[in-house]
């Protein structure tokens, strides 16, 4: 079973409001890339990942006449994919949701949030470190985390998903330095409190035995910013567990390469033009986390298809460019073997 995360970059401008593909030269919300360009990249690039299911993240929204499920099951048709199904989770206002695109030949799949607690509220509700005066503002989601529970079709037991699209730390909007470093600042708080949220989550899985996978966009990565030390950690850090015992850690073999070699080449699921110095620049952004039960069934391979580091990728001319037009993240998959 091929379990893939994918952040496609503005996917929601590729259709109309009748959810149909807008298959012509306007501008996509990609710079410099056509629609019709866009689109035909992503055909490109599901059909090489092949991935019994997608977890998509900046799917298009869904508001008014658009829908978020019809529109993916309409790029679906459009390109024949075998992925035909989709679910989305808790209501989102942005123009960017989170869904998961799936073949329901081979798994069933149904929208199960957890049982909120005091310690880990709905994906929707608020949640508020410390008590009292020491009570710090209020976090929400602006795209609360999908969560779903998987039924495999005779490939293996039944395992949870919980897709993410954690806080950007990126200072938007900033008028001067000091503005954007009081905006990073802000932003990591956020994001980091989102991610103790979400471990707060895993923990009640973790304690009913439950197998899962965490996976999507986060945001952030071990040694990513100067402001981690503000912090003393990063949000992958805390998801993971690092500092718990082993049978509460998540695993992520390349979160777990960047903190063991922080000095060497690092992984990457992302290529970002960087319009003040004219460079590109790339970042481990995007992963797919599984627990010590799931890890201990089978066998599992981690892929990520950057265009260049992925020798299969790099060689097929075709592949490649889908990769650099589809949008500025790249796929990551996990092969689960439970033969």
């Amino acid at each position: 079973m091929r379990i893939a995360t994918y952040n496609i970059e503005w996917f929601s401008y590729l259709f109309d409001d009748a959810n149909e593909l807008i298959m012509d030269r306007s501008w996509s919300g990609r710079y410099d890339v056509e629609k019709v360009q866009q689109t035909n990249a992503l055909g490109t690039v599901f059909k090489a990942l092949d991935a019994d299911a997608v977890m998509i993240i900046e799917a298009p929204q869904t508001t008014g006449s658009r829908s978020s499920t019809k529109a993916l099951k309409n790029f679906a048709r459009h390109f024949g994919l075998r992925q035909t199904q989709a679910v989305t989770g808790l209501k989102n206002d942005t123009q960017q949701e989170i869904a998961l695109l799936y073949d329901p030949t081979k798994m069933d799949v149904s929208h199960a949030p957890a049982k909120p607690s005091k310690r880990a509220p709905a994906f929707d509700n608020k949640f508020v470190l410390g008590k009292g005066a020491d009570a710090q503002t209020p976090v929400t989601f602006s795209k609360p985390p999908l969560e779903l529970v998987i039924n495999p079709k005779g490939l293996g037991p039944n395992f949870r998903l919980i897709g993410v699209h954690a806080k950007s730390k990126a200072p938007h909007g900033a008028k001067n330095k000091e503005h954007a470093t009081k905006i990073s600042l802000t932003n990591r708080r956020k994001q980091l409190t989102q991610c103790l949220w979400i471990r707060r989550r895993v923990e009640q899985h973790l304690r009913r035995k439950e197998h899962l996978i965490v996976l999507g966009d986060f945001n952030d990565g071990p040694g990513l910013d100067e402001f981690e030390t503000e912090f003393g950690h990063s949000g992958i850090e805390i998801v993971l567990g690092t500092t718990q015992k082993p049978e509460k850690r998540l695993y992520e073999p390349h979160a777990a390469q960047a903190m063991s070699r922080p000095f060497a080449v690092q992984p990457t699921t992302s290529r970002f033009f960087d319009h003040r110095t004219k460079t590109y620049l790339n970042a481990l952004l995007d992963y797919i986390m599984i627990t010590p039960s799931l890890r201990a069934l089978g066998t599992h391979k981690w892929t990520i298809w950057h265009p260049f580091d992925h020798p299969e990728c790099y060689k097929s001319n075709e592949i490649c460019q889908a990769l650099l037009t589809a949008s500025d993240h790249f796929p990551v998959t996990l092969d689960l073997d439970f033969s």
